[in-house]
């Protein structure tokens, strides 16, 4: 199952930039684990996206776990939106990754 995060922060950047390296460690455990993909904030710097890849079987759930494993979502600052994503057009290239 692949998916797409949408990060949105809830305060303004000054207020999120001194949890930044921390929420980063969060994404490396996760890009370690061939949970994450690719990341990266958006430009202005209102937020950021991930691409997620979770095995089939794990569903829902396991998109929250994420979202709240966050070290941004444990201080609330930033929400996510979680949209399973069902690539058509280079999917093969993704799986091979």
């Amino acid at each position: 199952m692949y998916a797409l995060a949408i990060i949105r922060y809830r305060r303004p950047f000054e207020e999120i930039a001194p949890h930044v390296d921390e929420h980063r460690a969060y994404l490396r455990e996760l890009k370690a684990a061939g949970v994450l993909l690719a990341s990266g904030p958006f430009d202005p710097r209102t937020g950021g996206g991930l691409l997620l890849r979770l095995p089939d079987t794990e569903g829902p759930a396991a998109l929250d776990r994420i979202r709240d494993g966050d070290p941004f979502t444990k201080r609330a600052l930033a929400q996510y939106e979680l949209l399973p994503w069902n690539p058509v057009i280079g999917k093969d290239d993704l799986d091979r990754w």
